[in-house]
């Protein structure tokens, strides 16, 4: 899909100058840019994403492991 955005002239500047310098299109490069900007925006995309991974790794129960993370949490201000 095509679309017209505005951004400032630095930005654009320093996108064109690591399209070339990756050997990407602009449009490659903003692409890539906006997927990464998604993923890191959902939480929701990233936990299923690990739960998956442990899932196939086997997430067994290690006491010592279980311990270190609830002392983190505690710790954490949310």
């Amino acid at each position: 899909m095509k679309t017209a955005v505005s951004i400032p002239d630095d930005l654009f500047d320093g996108a064109e100058r690591l399209a070339r310098r990756k050997r990407k299109s602009r449009s490659r490069l903003f692409a890539d840019a906006l997927r990464e900007y998604l993923a890191r925006h959902a939480p929701d995309q990233i936990t299923d994403s690990m739960d998956q991974a442990i899932a196939e790794i086997g997430g067994g129960s290690d006491e010592f492991v279980s311990a270190l993370a609830h002392r983190r949490l505690e710790q954490t201000e949310w």
